[in-house]
Protein backbone atom coordinates (compact mmCIF):
# COMPACT_ATOMS: atom_id res chain seq x y z
CA UNK A 1 0.00 0.00 0.00
CA UNK A 2 1.31 3.45 -0.88
CA UNK A 3 2.09 5.84 1.96
CA UNK A 4 -0.01 8.97 1.53
CA UNK A 5 0.64 12.03 3.64
CA UNK A 6 -2.13 13.42 5.81
CA UNK A 7 -4.23 16.31 4.55
CA UNK A 8 -4.22 19.12 3.61
CA UNK A 9 -2.79 18.39 0.17
CA UNK A 10 -1.36 21.20 -1.95
CA UNK A 11 -1.66 20.86 -5.71
CA UNK A 12 0.90 22.83 -7.68
CA UNK A 13 -0.22 24.12 -11.09
CA UNK A 14 3.20 23.36 -12.59
CA UNK A 15 4.92 20.03 -13.23
CA UNK A 16 8.54 19.01 -12.69
CA UNK A 17 9.10 19.07 -16.44
CA UNK A 18 7.84 22.65 -16.68
CA UNK A 19 10.07 23.71 -13.79
CA UNK A 20 13.12 22.16 -15.44
CA UNK A 21 12.16 23.68 -18.77
CA UNK A 22 11.89 27.13 -17.24
CA UNK A 23 15.33 26.80 -15.65
CA UNK A 24 16.79 25.69 -18.98
CA UNK A 25 15.15 28.69 -20.63
CA UNK A 26 16.82 30.98 -18.09
CA UNK A 27 20.22 29.43 -18.93
CA UNK A 28 19.92 29.93 -22.69
CA UNK A 29 21.17 33.57 -22.90
CA UNK A 30 24.36 32.86 -20.91
CA UNK A 31 24.94 29.64 -22.85
CA UNK A 32 24.52 31.27 -26.25
CA UNK A 33 26.87 34.04 -25.19
CA UNK A 34 29.41 31.37 -24.20
CA UNK A 35 29.01 29.73 -27.61
CA UNK A 36 29.74 33.04 -29.31
CA UNK A 37 32.64 33.83 -26.97
CA UNK A 38 34.47 30.49 -27.31
CA UNK A 39 33.19 29.16 -30.61
CA UNK A 40 32.57 25.61 -31.78
CA UNK A 41 34.66 23.80 -29.13
CA UNK A 42 32.25 25.08 -26.46
CA UNK A 43 29.28 23.96 -28.55
CA UNK A 44 30.80 20.51 -29.01
CA UNK A 45 31.54 20.12 -25.30
CA UNK A 46 28.00 21.14 -24.36
CA UNK A 47 26.49 18.71 -26.86
CA UNK A 48 28.70 15.82 -25.72
CA UNK A 49 27.74 16.48 -22.09
CA UNK A 50 24.02 16.35 -22.82
CA UNK A 51 24.25 13.25 -25.02
CA UNK A 52 26.31 11.36 -22.44
CA UNK A 53 23.85 12.24 -19.67
CA UNK A 54 20.81 11.16 -21.69
CA UNK A 55 22.37 7.87 -22.80
CA UNK A 56 23.80 7.08 -19.36
CA UNK A 57 20.61 7.81 -17.49
CA UNK A 58 18.50 5.87 -20.01
CA UNK A 59 20.80 2.86 -19.61
CA UNK A 60 20.53 2.85 -15.81
CA UNK A 61 16.76 3.33 -15.87
CA UNK A 62 16.44 0.45 -18.30
CA UNK A 63 18.51 -1.75 -15.98
CA UNK A 64 15.97 -0.99 -13.26
CA UNK A 65 13.11 -2.15 -15.51
CA UNK A 66 11.55 1.29 -15.43
CA UNK A 67 10.00 3.22 -18.28
CA UNK A 68 12.75 5.27 -19.88
CA UNK A 69 10.72 7.93 -21.65
CA UNK A 70 8.80 9.34 -18.63
CA UNK A 71 11.96 9.42 -16.52
CA UNK A 72 13.90 11.33 -19.17
CA UNK A 73 11.09 13.71 -20.03
CA UNK A 74 11.23 15.43 -16.62
CA UNK A 75 14.36 17.21 -17.87
CA UNK A 76 16.38 16.81 -14.66
CA UNK A 77 19.19 14.87 -16.32
CA UNK A 78 19.46 17.39 -19.14
CA UNK A 79 19.58 20.27 -16.65
CA UNK A 80 22.31 18.51 -14.65
CA UNK A 81 24.44 17.97 -17.76
CA UNK A 82 23.79 21.54 -18.94
CA UNK A 83 24.96 23.00 -15.61
CA UNK A 84 28.04 20.79 -15.65
CA UNK A 85 28.87 21.69 -19.25
CA UNK A 86 28.85 25.44 -18.66
CA UNK A 87 31.06 24.99 -15.59
CA UNK A 88 33.79 23.20 -17.56
CA UNK A 89 36.69 24.85 -19.42
CA UNK A 90 35.32 25.46 -22.95
CA UNK A 91 38.27 23.69 -24.61
CA UNK A 92 38.31 20.69 -22.25
CA UNK A 93 38.70 17.28 -23.98
CA UNK A 94 35.52 15.38 -24.84
CA UNK A 95 36.09 12.60 -22.33
CA UNK A 96 35.99 15.10 -19.47
CA UNK A 97 32.41 15.92 -20.43
CA UNK A 98 31.48 12.25 -20.80
CA UNK A 99 32.95 11.19 -17.45
CA UNK A 100 31.44 14.17 -15.67
CA UNK A 101 27.95 13.68 -17.08
CA UNK A 102 27.94 9.94 -16.38
CA UNK A 103 29.14 10.50 -12.82
CA UNK A 104 26.49 13.16 -12.28
CA UNK A 105 23.45 11.22 -13.49
CA UNK A 106 24.49 7.69 -12.47
CA UNK A 107 26.55 8.04 -9.27
CA UNK A 108 25.28 11.33 -7.83
CA UNK A 109 21.64 10.92 -8.87
CA UNK A 110 20.43 7.42 -9.79
CA UNK A 111 22.58 5.59 -7.25
CA UNK A 112 20.79 7.52 -4.50
CA UNK A 113 17.38 6.59 -5.88
CA UNK A 114 16.83 9.05 -8.70
CA UNK A 115 15.15 12.43 -8.84
CA UNK A 116 14.41 13.83 -5.39
CA UNK A 117 16.58 11.34 -3.50
CA UNK A 118 20.10 12.63 -4.11
CA UNK A 119 21.95 14.18 -1.19
CA UNK A 120 24.47 16.23 -3.17
CA UNK A 121 23.94 18.45 -6.17
CA UNK A 122 24.86 16.14 -9.09
CA UNK A 123 26.47 18.80 -11.29
CA UNK A 124 28.67 20.15 -8.51
CA UNK A 125 29.58 16.65 -7.32
CA UNK A 126 30.72 15.80 -10.85
CA UNK A 127 32.70 19.02 -11.16
CA UNK A 128 34.53 18.41 -7.89
CA UNK A 129 35.28 14.84 -8.92
CA UNK A 130 36.75 16.03 -12.21
CA UNK A 131 38.72 18.83 -10.57
CA UNK A 132 40.32 16.49 -8.05
CA UNK A 133 40.93 13.67 -10.55
CA UNK A 134 42.05 15.73 -13.58
CA UNK A 135 43.39 19.06 -12.26
CA UNK A 136 45.36 19.88 -15.42
CA UNK A 137 42.44 19.48 -17.83
CA UNK A 138 40.09 21.28 -15.42
CA UNK A 139 42.36 24.30 -14.92
CA UNK A 140 43.57 24.84 -18.48
CA UNK A 141 41.82 27.94 -19.78
CA UNK A 142 41.98 29.68 -23.13
CA UNK A 143 41.55 33.27 -24.13
CA UNK A 144 38.15 34.18 -25.54
CA UNK A 145 38.05 33.90 -29.33
CA UNK A 146 34.58 35.04 -30.44
CA UNK A 147 32.94 32.93 -33.11
CA UNK A 148 33.70 34.35 -36.52
CA UNK A 149 36.98 35.98 -35.54
CA UNK A 150 40.22 35.12 -37.33
CA UNK A 151 41.57 33.25 -34.30
CA UNK A 152 38.45 31.16 -33.69
CA UNK A 153 38.60 27.53 -34.88
CA UNK A 154 36.04 26.51 -37.47
CA UNK A 155 33.62 23.63 -37.11
CA UNK A 156 35.90 20.95 -38.56
CA UNK A 157 38.97 22.20 -36.68
CA UNK A 158 36.98 22.38 -33.46
CA UNK A 159 35.92 18.75 -33.86
CA UNK A 160 39.59 17.82 -33.88
CA UNK A 161 40.25 19.93 -30.80
CA UNK A 162 37.28 18.48 -28.94
CA UNK A 163 37.55 14.81 -29.85
CA UNK A 164 41.25 14.35 -30.48
CA UNK A 165 42.36 16.71 -27.68
CA UNK A 166 44.89 18.46 -29.89
CA UNK A 167 47.03 21.05 -28.09
CA UNK A 168 46.14 24.69 -28.57
CA UNK A 169 49.15 26.94 -29.08
CA UNK A 170 49.25 30.55 -28.01
CA UNK A 171 45.83 30.60 -26.37
CA UNK A 172 46.61 29.55 -22.79
CA UNK A 173 45.52 32.01 -20.13
CA UNK A 174 44.41 32.19 -16.51
CA UNK A 175 41.02 32.97 -15.03
CA UNK A 176 40.70 36.07 -12.90
CA UNK A 177 40.55 34.08 -9.66
CA UNK A 178 43.51 31.97 -10.76
CA UNK A 179 45.43 35.12 -11.61
CA UNK A 180 44.75 36.59 -8.17
CA UNK A 181 45.61 33.33 -6.39
CA UNK A 182 48.91 32.89 -8.28
CA UNK A 183 50.11 36.44 -7.81
CA UNK A 184 49.14 36.43 -4.14
CA UNK A 185 51.16 33.24 -3.64
CA UNK A 186 54.13 34.89 -5.36
CA UNK A 187 53.84 37.89 -3.06
CA UNK A 188 52.53 40.29 -5.71
CA UNK A 189 50.03 42.75 -4.24
CA UNK A 190 46.49 42.85 -5.61
CA UNK A 191 46.74 46.47 -6.71
CA UNK A 192 49.69 45.58 -8.94
CA UNK A 193 48.23 42.20 -9.88
CA UNK A 194 44.86 43.50 -11.05
CA UNK A 195 46.21 46.63 -12.73
CA UNK A 196 45.14 46.40 -16.37
CA UNK A 197 43.77 42.88 -15.87
CA UNK A 198 40.50 43.39 -14.04
CA UNK A 199 38.03 45.74 -15.68
CA UNK A 200 34.64 45.69 -13.89
CA UNK A 201 32.67 46.27 -17.10
CA UNK A 202 34.48 43.41 -18.85
CA UNK A 203 33.85 41.16 -15.88
CA UNK A 204 30.18 42.12 -15.89
CA UNK A 205 29.68 41.35 -19.58
CA UNK A 206 32.03 38.38 -19.68
CA UNK A 207 34.73 39.25 -22.20
CA UNK A 208 37.44 37.39 -20.28
CA UNK A 209 38.79 33.93 -19.56
CA UNK A 210 36.63 31.34 -17.82
CA UNK A 211 33.92 28.77 -18.37
CA UNK A 212 30.55 29.60 -19.93
CA UNK A 213 29.14 29.73 -16.39
CA UNK A 214 31.73 32.28 -15.29
CA UNK A 215 31.91 34.77 -18.12
CA UNK A 216 28.31 36.02 -18.33
CA UNK A 217 27.57 37.38 -14.87
CA UNK A 218 24.92 39.84 -16.03
CA UNK A 219 23.11 37.24 -18.16
CA UNK A 220 23.12 34.72 -15.32
CA UNK A 221 21.81 37.41 -12.98
CA UNK A 222 19.00 38.23 -15.39
CA UNK A 223 18.23 34.52 -15.73
CA UNK A 224 18.04 34.23 -11.95
CA UNK A 225 15.73 37.24 -11.70
CA UNK A 226 13.54 35.65 -14.37
CA UNK A 227 13.25 32.49 -12.25
CA UNK A 228 12.34 34.56 -9.19
CA UNK A 229 9.73 36.47 -11.17
CA UNK A 230 8.24 33.18 -12.38
CA UNK A 231 8.29 31.88 -8.78
CA UNK A 232 10.43 28.92 -9.72
CA UNK A 233 12.89 29.93 -6.99
CA UNK A 234 12.84 32.40 -4.10
CA UNK A 235 15.34 35.15 -3.38
CA UNK A 236 16.45 33.92 0.03
CA UNK A 237 19.27 31.49 -0.84
CA UNK A 238 20.71 33.53 -3.77
CA UNK A 239 20.81 36.81 -1.83
CA UNK A 240 22.24 35.05 1.22
CA UNK A 241 25.02 33.47 -0.86
CA UNK A 242 25.94 36.78 -2.46
CA UNK A 243 26.01 38.42 0.97
CA UNK A 244 28.07 35.55 2.36
CA UNK A 245 30.77 36.36 -0.20
CA UNK A 246 30.47 40.14 -0.40
CA UNK A 247 30.42 41.01 3.32
CA UNK A 248 33.67 39.27 4.37
CA UNK A 249 35.30 40.36 1.11
CA UNK A 250 34.41 43.99 1.89
CA UNK A 251 35.59 43.77 5.51
CA UNK A 252 38.96 42.20 4.68
CA UNK A 253 39.47 44.46 1.68
CA UNK A 254 39.00 47.49 3.93
CA UNK A 255 41.51 46.04 6.39
CA UNK A 256 44.14 45.23 3.75
CA UNK A 257 43.12 46.03 0.20
CA UNK A 258 46.47 44.94 -1.22
CA UNK A 259 46.05 41.35 -0.03
CA UNK A 260 42.29 40.73 -0.13
CA UNK A 261 40.17 41.22 -3.24
CA UNK A 262 37.12 43.46 -2.90
CA UNK A 263 33.50 42.34 -3.16
CA UNK A 264 33.10 43.27 -6.84
CA UNK A 265 36.00 41.03 -7.84
CA UNK A 266 34.39 38.11 -6.02
CA UNK A 267 30.83 38.80 -7.15
CA UNK A 268 31.73 39.07 -10.83
CA UNK A 269 34.29 36.25 -10.90
CA UNK A 270 34.09 32.48 -11.04
CA UNK A 271 30.82 30.62 -10.86
CA UNK A 272 29.23 32.70 -8.11
CA UNK A 273 26.24 33.94 -10.13
CA UNK A 274 25.66 30.47 -11.54
CA UNK A 275 25.89 28.96 -8.08
CA UNK A 276 23.68 31.56 -6.42
CA UNK A 277 20.73 31.35 -8.80
CA UNK A 278 20.97 27.89 -10.37
CA UNK A 279 22.76 25.64 -7.85
CA UNK A 280 21.89 26.59 -4.26
CA UNK A 281 18.23 26.92 -5.25
CA UNK A 282 18.01 23.18 -6.00
CA UNK A 283 14.97 22.13 -3.92
CA UNK A 284 16.26 18.58 -3.42
CA UNK A 285 19.63 19.37 -1.84
CA UNK A 286 18.70 22.56 0.04
CA UNK A 287 16.64 23.10 3.24
CA UNK A 288 12.85 23.25 3.19
CA UNK A 289 12.21 26.40 5.23
CA UNK A 290 12.82 30.02 4.30
CA UNK A 291 15.17 30.56 7.24
CA UNK A 292 16.93 27.31 6.48
CA UNK A 293 17.46 28.38 2.86
CA UNK A 294 18.89 31.70 4.00
CA UNK A 295 21.32 29.96 6.37
CA UNK A 296 22.19 27.48 3.62
CA UNK A 297 22.95 30.24 1.11
CA UNK A 298 24.91 32.24 3.68
CA UNK A 299 27.03 29.20 4.48
CA UNK A 300 27.67 28.55 0.78
CA UNK A 301 28.79 32.13 0.27
CA UNK A 302 31.04 32.25 3.33
CA UNK A 303 32.69 28.92 2.50
CA UNK A 304 33.19 30.06 -1.10
CA UNK A 305 35.03 33.17 0.07
CA UNK A 306 37.13 31.22 2.57
CA UNK A 307 38.20 28.65 -0.04
CA UNK A 308 38.93 31.35 -2.60
CA UNK A 309 40.99 33.32 -0.09
CA UNK A 310 42.94 30.66 1.78
CA UNK A 311 42.18 27.35 0.06
CA UNK A 312 44.28 25.48 -2.45
CA UNK A 313 41.88 26.12 -5.35
CA UNK A 314 41.07 29.52 -6.89
CA UNK A 315 37.34 28.73 -7.04
CA UNK A 316 35.29 27.40 -4.15
CA UNK A 317 31.63 27.40 -5.23
CA UNK A 318 31.36 23.66 -5.93
CA UNK A 319 33.18 22.67 -2.74
CA UNK A 320 31.07 25.06 -0.67
CA UNK A 321 27.81 23.74 -2.13
CA UNK A 322 28.72 20.11 -1.39
CA UNK A 323 29.71 20.93 2.19
CA UNK A 324 26.42 22.72 2.79
CA UNK A 325 24.49 19.90 1.04
CA UNK A 326 25.88 17.63 3.74
CA UNK A 327 24.63 20.07 6.39
CA UNK A 328 21.11 20.30 4.92
CA UNK A 329 19.62 17.44 7.02
CA UNK A 330 21.00 19.10 10.16
CA UNK A 331 19.50 22.45 9.18
CA UNK A 332 16.14 20.82 8.50
CA UNK A 333 16.27 19.05 11.85
CA UNK A 334 16.65 22.24 13.88
CA UNK A 335 14.69 24.65 11.67
CA UNK A 336 11.26 23.22 11.01
CA UNK A 337 8.09 24.84 9.66
CA UNK A 338 5.11 25.19 11.95
CA UNK A 339 2.82 22.18 11.78
CA UNK A 340 -0.60 22.93 10.33
CA UNK A 341 -3.02 23.62 13.19
CA UNK A 342 -0.28 23.99 15.82
CA UNK A 343 1.78 26.85 17.23
CA UNK A 344 5.56 27.22 16.95
CA UNK A 345 6.09 24.95 19.95
CA UNK A 346 3.90 22.19 18.50
CA UNK A 347 0.92 22.72 20.80
CA UNK A 348 -2.56 22.55 19.21
CA UNK A 349 -4.14 25.93 18.41
CA UNK A 350 -7.46 26.81 20.10
CA UNK A 351 -10.44 25.98 17.90
CA UNK A 352 -11.57 29.61 17.71
CA UNK A 353 -8.17 30.85 16.50
CA UNK A 354 -7.96 28.69 13.36
CA UNK A 355 -4.51 28.59 11.78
Amino acid sequence: MNNIAHSPHAHAPISIGKVMGTVLLALIPATLFGFWLYGWPAVNLWAVSLIAAIVGEAFVIRLQDRAVRPALMDGSGILTAWLLAISLPPFAPWWIAVLGSLFAVIISKQLFGGLGQNVFNPAMAARVMLLISFPLEMTTWVAATPMGSAQAPGLMQSLGITFLSQPIDGMASASLLGHVKTDYTLGIGLEQSLSGYYVPLDALWGSRVGSMGETAAVLLLLGGLFLIARRIITWHAPVAMLLGVAVPALIFNLIDGNHYAGPMVHLLSGGLMLGAFFIVTDPVTSPNTVLGQFIFGLGCGLLTWIIRTWGGYPEGVAFAVLLMNAATPLIDQYIKPRIYGRDRKGAPLPANKGN
